[in-house]
């Protein structure tokens, strides 16, 4: 049991004392001492793929801020290396792989892998970190959303205009169907190996779902995610395993997000908080949303910005404080501090009435 669970409490939108706090690549190259296990890695992929070094680099930012949450250490493109794509990291071009998705055939033939065996390295990372945390905080599991997946498997790497996976839905939607169909077994394969190993919530990263238009966004990213939500065993042991659904740049489509069956929706820094509760109403928690730019200014700035987003969604549970997408690796560690501390100090008031 959680000596903390604040976190878990207000994704499902039970009372809590404050809002709590975690933000996403909290674990990252900011922290020096993350950069001195990665040079002991020799590369990110050995990083990811050691539990021992996963759980070490998973801890560090526990140990500096009072966060209410560990994130597992990992990468979203586990799933894809281990269908055989051949995954590769180049030093500054980030993620390639080397038999990208172009043909039927290759979608036709692409394995589901068993995540106890082709992934057993991060279900043994997730026991380790469970088993060190102790009890000090809950650990939360995440995967790539089905689309997500898709547009680095059939581009082959990362890219600006989308051209290969979007001339594929164009043109071949009943393969792309069929590619996400596979994809949502994967992912949700994936999260509930890591539910089973112990992690006690779990997150879909739809990074590239906003370069949708609407009707694609529906049709494909958002009823991928919503097929791997409906195939998540979120009971364990009378508990309940919130799902958190993040799509960068889906501020418009948070009605339809907030009706798919997820228990709390990341927000991006571009979203206006206080209107998106208006628009959601109870019906989900909201995470967010701290522009990622702001830890570069002064701590003072900060702590004005963290003010303003608590005050923008108001009283009352539902809120996990958050950045609006990931930390840059270059921010000071004293201004990550100084946001915290800013929530930890100025969140009880919204709670009160608790």
């Amino acid at each position: 049991m959680n000596k903390n669970h604040c976190l878990i409490d207000a994704l499902l939108r039970r009372p809590v004392p404050r809002t709590p706090v975690w933000f996403m690549r909290q674990a990252g190259r900011y922290l020096p001492e993350y950069r001195k296990v990665r040079e002991q890695a020799g590369s990110f992929m050995n990083l990811c793929t050691n539990p021992e070094l996963a759980c070490e680099v998973t801890l560090q930012p526990l140990r500096r801020f009072r966060l209410d949450a560990a994130i597992l250490f990992s990468d979203i493109l586990t799933i894809p290396d281990a269908m055989g794509l051949g995954l590769s990291f180049a030093e500054g071009e980030g993620p390639r792989f080397a038999r990208p998705l172009r043909h039927a055939a290759d979608i036709e033939n692409l394995p589901i892998p068993d995540p106890e065996t082709e992934l057993r390295y991060v279900t043994d990372a997730v026991r380790l970190i469970r088993r060190e945390l102790a009890g000090k905080a809950p650990l939360i599991g995440f995967a790539g959303s089905p689309w997500t997946l898709a547009t680095y498997m059939v581009e082959g790497r990362g890219s600006r205009d989308f051209k290969q996976v979007k001339k594929m839905l164009y043109d071949a939607p009943d393969l792309m169907a069929t590619l996400l169909d596979k994809l949502s077994i994967a992912v949700a394969d994936y999260l509930n190996a890591q539910i089973g190993a112990g992690v006690q919530a779990v997150m879909i990263f739809d990074t590239w779902g906003g370069m949708l238009t609407t009707e694609d966004y529906l049709n494909f990213s958002l009823k991928a995610a919503e097929k791997v939500r409906q195939r998540l065993q979120t009971a364990q042991a009378g508990q309940t395993v919130p799902v958190i659904l993040f799509t960068k740049g889906g501020g418009q489509w948070l009605e339809a997000m907030a009706q798919a069956g997820f228990d709390g929706l990341g927000l991006d820094w571009t979203c206006d908080i206080r209107l998106a509760r208006q628009r959601v109403g109870w019906q989900v928690a909201l995470q967010g949303n701290l522009d990622p730019v702001a830890l570069y200014a002064s701590p003072a700035t900060i702590r004005r910005k963290v003010g303003s987003i608590l005050e923008g969604f108001g009283e009352g549970s539902g809120h996990v404080f958050n950045l609006g997408h990931g930390i840059s690796p270059d921010v000071d560690p004293a201004h990550v501090e100084a946001m915290v501390e800013a929530v930890h100090e100025l969140s009880p008031k919204f709670h009160s009435s608790m």
